[in-house]
């Protein structure tokens, strides 16, 4: 199986000024297709070769994760977001973060809070736990909630390479802007697939 990048949905100036062109194309074009080019590079002629990505994350370690996990992560990231203002977060998904997170106000200031206390670089997830709880955690590095037998529902990059070209040392601006950037439908289709899980199993994260 040869990995392909996945395109953008939008032009790459067209999430500005919140995230930059360039930024964007240094962001996608360069180090999203780094993860791929090495990912097709470290499969071949092993046991991974013509594994679905998401099974090479529950079970790999070393440079394949971490390829294979970036690239995961990266695309799920990118599809995340959309050009404007985002969209809006329908009254029944406002709910259900409220009632999980006390508002949606402490739900962006808990999310956020995570990713600053984040040492190094890494992920800052949204997921749901097939317990029945959406959850806020910390990934260091490549880490995807997947691996803990978890579905994300929305993700957050935190690595320099994410916002250092736009924000330098201010990451909580990033952080902030990246609100206006969420695609709540994207997200609140997720979420719904993730509470089918016990039904459709482990796909239900796909959007």
């Amino acid at each position: 199986m040869l990995y392909k990048l996945p395109s953008l949905k939008y032009k790459t100036d067209a999430l500005e000024p919140h995230i930059s062109r360039k930024t964007l194309e240094l962001h996608h074009d360069k180090h999203h297709d780094a993860y791929v080019n090495n990912l097709n590079s470290l499969v071949i002629g092993t046991k991974y070769e013509d594994a679905e990505i998401e099974s090479i994350i529950k079970v790999a370690d070393g440079a394949v994760f971490n390829n294979a996990a970036q690239v995961w992560n990266h695309t799920f990231f990118f599809e995340g977001m959309t050009p404007g203002s985002g969209t809006s977060l329908s009254d029944g998904f406002s709910i259900i973060l409220s009632k999980q997170f006390g508002s949606v106000q402490s739900f962006k200031e808990i999310f956020i809070k995570s990713a600053l206390s984040l040492f190094g670089s890494g992920w800052v997830w949204l997921l749901w736990n097939p317990k029945g709880s959406l959850e806020i955690i910390q990934e260091n590095n490549a880490g995807n909630p997947l691996r803990k037998g978890f579905i994300p529902i929305m993700n957050c990059d935190v690595w320099e390479h994410s916002y250092y070209l736009d924000y330098q040392n201010r990451k909580t601006e990033y952080l902030e802007a990246f609100w206006t950037l969420v695609n709540w439908e994207i997200i609140e289709k997720r979420y719904l697939k993730a509470r089918e899980y016990n039904l459709v199993g482990m796909n239900a994260f796909a959007s």
